[in-house]
């Protein structure tokens, strides 16, 4: 295929009229706009649109009525189809806190989605994101106390083996019993991310020095951050090759503070996140999210107490949203390719457009940044 007449995201993450060129789904070459090109084959012309890489969300329960945890093939192969179609064309997705048994029936599901092909317009599973069980029973959130377990890094070996390495990411409470162990042990073989925690600014400093090099949905479900007691936050800043999770749904973060986390960690580090759960996509009614009840009403989905239960947001929306709040398209645009990408160690074939990389290919009208096409050939 070759995609003409756009301006291209590039590698230096600015925008720039080119052409470029794929073939059996490799991007082959890219080429100044005006270059001239004997080609044969299918053409698709990108005027008036951004081409930029396919969107990687790292952090998202569910959409379309289906959630990951149900640990189904059907369910699963449906939450690809439609992350797909609204220009997720990798993902991450994350469990919830559940009992051992349910999280290795979601780990095999998982497996056997990723071991056979996904077709056509189907996102591509990059990894799991477990954001249960290793979570603090104060900053839980969404999810259910009474399941909530001390860290264990012999579990998580276990449960690697059962996912057959498709862990990418954890999200763990580093002031809990047995998370110093477990990143210390392990964090040469998945990520480390603080969150759903309670831990000030030495104990998370201390797990950073130990591996940790992510940050789960920061602001929400952790200590604030203030002049006296920086916690998390602060701990997150000071430590330079720590990404940080932003949920840009409009619901879960106010303006203000989208502006001040790309102000304090710069856009290298900034990852997007949708942290949609089943009703996305979906019209107002009742869900379920980690086996509890959640009702979705406009943009909002919460439980019967009022806590916000996930979002029902896309990740595209929440690049819309970043920008309509001020944040450069460009600096939004990194965050939900390259940035997460490389937060899970995937940047060497995802992420950004540059010859030899997988052909993840998004329109987007440069008018209202509306998804116009989405390539993957």
């Amino acid at each position: 295929m070759l995609i003409k007449n756009g301006l291209v995201f590039t590698e230096k993450c600015r925008f720039e009229p080119l052409t470029v060129i794929t073939d059996s789904g490799v991007i082959t070459d890219i080429l100044p706009a005006d270059a001239m090109v004997k080609y044969g084959g299918e053409v698709a012309d990108a005027s008036g649109c951004y081409v930029v890489p396919g969107f990687t969300d790292v952090h998202f329960h569910g959409c379309a009525g289906h959630d990951f945890c149900e640990a189904s093939a059907d369910a699963l192969g449906c939450i690809c189809r439609y992350e797909y179609s609204q220009g997720v064309t990798t993902l991450c997705p994350a469990t919830m806190t559940l009992p051992d048994d349910d999280i290795i029936a979601i780990l095999k599901t998982a497996v056997d989605h990723s071991s056979t092909s996904a077709g056509e317009e189907s996102a591509k599973l990059l990894g799991i994101h477990l954001e249960g069980p290793f979570i603090s029973y104060e900053k839980c959130g969404a999810q259910k106390k009474e399941l909530i377990q001390p860290p264990s890094a012999e579990k998580l070996l276990e449960w690697q083996s059962a996912a057959e390495g498709l862990i990418k990411l954890v999200t763990i409470a580093p002031e809990t019993e047995g998370a110093a162990d477990c990143i210390h042990r392990l964090s040469g073989s998945m990520h480390f991310s603080l969150g759903h925690t309670a831990c000030d600014y030495d104990a998370a400093i201390k797990a950073f020095a130990a591996g940790a090099d992510h940050v789960t949905h920061i602001y929400n479900a952790m200590p604030p951050f203030t002049h006296r007691e920086p916690s998390l936050i602060g701990a997150a800043y000071d430590t330079e090759n720590v990404f940080a999770e932003l949920i840009c749904d409009g619901v879960h973060i106010s303006p203000t503070a989208i502006r001040a986390a790309f102000a304090l960690f710069g856009d290298d580090r900034i990852v997007l996140i949708s942290d949609s759960m089943e009703a996305a996509g979906m019209p107002d009614g009742l869900y379920q999210l980690g086996g509890q009840q959640v009702t979705k009403k406009g943009s909002r989905a919460l439980l019967s107490d009022g806590t916000l239960a996930g979002s029902v947001t896309t990740l595209a929306d929440c690049v819309r949203t970043a920008v309509n709040m001020g944040i450069p398209l460009e600096s939004a645009i990194k965050a939900a390719t390259i940035n997460p990408c490389r937060s899970i160690g995937a940047d060497d074939n995802y992420g950004s457009l540059t010859v030899g990389k997988a052909t993840h290919i998004l329109l987007l009208d440069t008018k209202d940044l509306s998804l116009k096409a989405v390539y993957t050939k």
